[in-house]
């Protein structure tokens, strides 16, 4: 009997696994193949990105990831940082691979040796916000050096993120080109975080600070401030992806990074950059430049 019921529970259980396998290929063919994606590779390790919190704060990182990660299989831990504090990661072998936007430091970085590829992936506008009241008459500015003096002159609050960011570097070269020191004014106060942080202080001391377009524009609903100085081209963004060399730091992930930089740049990632953000604002929030020189990019 023991046998019979050794071989009645086998047929029973081959028929149950070919029950199961023509619900699976009938579940598959009722949502059109939808529960599988035929371009999902294996899981092939962890992928550490340090980058501006702009892409993160903008939502454009919560699109891309999981692209990148469907499609080549790894994973990537994001770490939001200014690009100073970035590179500070890099340097240190705390990331596999970089997003930043503060080109000198960059330029830097790379001569350093810390950097084996740097390549321009995409670039917005920074605008300087402030109160839609413009107490300090900024909308009169004719270029961003105008619009510092018009704000140092009028001691209007200015926040700054003090954060060693690419948004912060921008910032100190425009108070430089303005030749204004700012700092131990009180209308000078810095909140040393990130630009959707420091948007929330300026906004509730309806001050004055310099942000991204793309990041002012994910969290516009909730503030009051309005763009009062746009369109000089001493206000370009412009992003890189950076990969590390191992000589420094031998426990850098290259070909996860390698991978991680080619998709940045590949036709499908670039064509999420170009309309990323048209549903919502009407406009997109980045413009792609993969294959482009920084002299050749325009104002939008």
């Amino acid at each position: 009997m023991e046998v019979v019921s050794s071989r009645l529970g086998a047929v029973l259980g081959a028929a149950l696994a070919a029950v199961a396998m023509a619900l699976t290929v009938s579940c598959e063919a009722d949502d059109g193949g939808t529960q599988g994606d035929a371009n999902t590779v294996p899981h092939r390790g962890e992928v550490i990105l340090a980058t501006t919190t702009s892409t993160l704060d903008s939502g454009l990182l919560d699109v891309l990831l999981p692209l990148f990660e469907r499609r080549t299989g790894w994973a990537v831990k994001p770490i939001a940082a200014g690009s100073g504090q970035a590179m500070t990661m890099g340097r240190r072998g705390d990331a596999d691979v970089l997003l930043v936007h503060s080109p000198a430091a960059e330029a830097t970085f790379m001569s350093e040796g810390y950097g084996s590829g740097r390549l321009l992936v995409m670039h917005n506008e920074f605008v300087i916000v402030g109160p839609g009241s413009d107490p300090a008459g900024v909308r009169s500015a004719r270029t961003a050096s105008d619009a510092m003096k018009a704000i140092q002159s009028r001691g209007a609050t200015f926040i700054s993120r003090g954060d060693n960011s690419g948004t912060h570097a921008l910032e100190l070269a425009l108070w430089r080109a303005a030749s204004i020191d700012p700092r131990g004014n009180r209308w000078y106060q810095e909140t040393g975080q990130g630009m959707g942080a420091t948007l929330q202080v300026a906004d509730q001391k309806a001050a004055y600070t310099i942000t991204d377009r793309a990041t002012y524009l994910a969290l516009k609903k909730n503030l009051a401030l309005q763009v009062v100085s746009e369109g000089d081209k001493a206000y370009f963004n412009v992003y890189h992806v950076i990969t590390l060399n191992p000589q420094k730091n031998p426990k850098i992930n290259v070909e996860g990074a390698n991978a991680f930089a080619e998709f940045m740049l590949s036709r499908e990632a670039q064509e999420v950059i170009r309309t990323f953000g048209v549903d919502k604002y009407g406009e997109p929030l980045f413009v792609p430049d993969a294959g482009k020189s920084e002299d050749a990019l325009g104002a939008r």
